[in-house]
């Protein structure tokens, strides 16, 4: 099956990364359209050798396509989304936060259950970038053990928050690195040289929103509305990449040789675990791939149902860009 597509944010950081995909993986296309905001508007982008002119998102503009691949804002997408999905016929798969916890919405990792997109399914969830890998590795593991309780740290790139984050850290370095003073340039405090345990907005109970995206995420991907899943949230100078140390609590017995058989059969997932040897995940190893990368796997000192593991993985590829073309994939698969 082939289709015609539209990339909606297609300037942005993920938009940008989900074409170069589609072009990288020679996804099956009649056509392609590409959307954003009235600045982009007018310019053109490279597909496939031609040149394809950016349109303005707008509801004039919107032409009915087979599969819409959003990468906009929260607040855009809140207003745009349903008002595309009155109009026209085809597929939304949005990468926001707006919808993902919306009952009638399915919130999808193709690996983990891609059983979730069948029937008549009009418009999916891309799940937060940080849930993406952690999910990945809990699949297994839930599936074998059965889990408890998740308790995870989160080291998170600048990327996430966008081009304007990134550019932030680069001047904020810079200035440090002169002997300069150093104003935040993008967050709340400088991220140059920093960490801010500080990713979205915060709750009445001292939980940040990033923290209760992955709770509540972590629950609906894995169909388990009762599972224990808490964390603490931070953002890290790096660029690019995406880090969790995570602690499991398993409902039954197991060996570490079983855990990392397990993870080496996961398919997206690669196991890095010699680190006497410097052999361990770490965000450059993870950028540009697809792979989410697992590592530093131990049993727990005081309990013996506890896992501990670290894993990393590119948040604007595999957590983001890349998980919404497998969707897209997948949907093309089933006709």
């Amino acid at each position: 099956m082939r289709s015609d597509l539209a990339v909606l944010g297609a300037t942005g950081l993920v938009g940008r990364e989900i074409v170069s995909l589609l072009e990288e993986r020679d996804f099956p296309l009649d056509d392609i359209s590409f959307y954003a905001s009235s600045s982009s508007a007018g310019n053109a982008m490279q597909f496939q050798g031609q040149v394809v002119e950016i349109e303005e998102l707008n509801m004039k503009n919107i032409s009915d396509h087979d599969i819409f691949l959003s990468s906009l804002p929260g607040e855009v997408s809140s207003e745009y989304l349903p008002r595309i999905r009155d109009k026209c016929s085809g597929v939304i798969i949005d990468n926001s936060s707006a919808f993902r916890m919306e009952p009638e919405i399915p919130l999808v990792v193709p690996e983990i259950n891609s059983g979730d997109l069948e029937g008549d399914k009009r418009h999916i969830a891309n799940p937060n970038c940080s849930t993406i890998q952690m999910v990945m590795v809990l699949k297994p593991l839930l599936d074998e053990f059965g889990i408890e309780r998740v308790i995870a740290s989160t080291y998170q790139s600048v990327s996430g928050s966008g081009a304007e984050a990134l550019e932030a850290l680069e001047d904020e370095s810079r200035r440090a690195l002169q002997g300069k003073e150093v104003e935040p340039g993008y967050y709340r405090h400088p991220i140059a040289f920093n960490l801010l345990p500080d990713i979205d907005y915060f709750h009445d109970d001292g939980f940040s929103q990033e923290e209760i995206k992955m709770r509540q995420e972590t629950r609906k991907i894995l169909h388990r509305d009762d599972l224990s899943v808490n964390c603490t949230c931070v953002r890290v100078p790096v660029k690019f990449g995406h880090a969790e140390s995570v602690y499991l609590e398993l409902s039954s017995s197991f060996s570490l040789s079983e855990v990392n058989e397990l993870l080496e059969r996961m398919p997206g997932v690669a196991v890095e675990d010699d680190p006497a040897e410097g052999v361990y995940p770490t965000p450059l190893t993870a950028e540009d791939s697809d792979k989410v990368f697992v590592g530093r796997m131990r049993r727990d000192r005081d309990n013996e149902q506890g896992l501990h593991l670290y894993i990393v993985a590119d948040n604007i590829r595999k957590g983001a860009a890349l998980n919404a073309v497998q969707i897209a994939e997948e949907l093309l698969n089933e006709e």
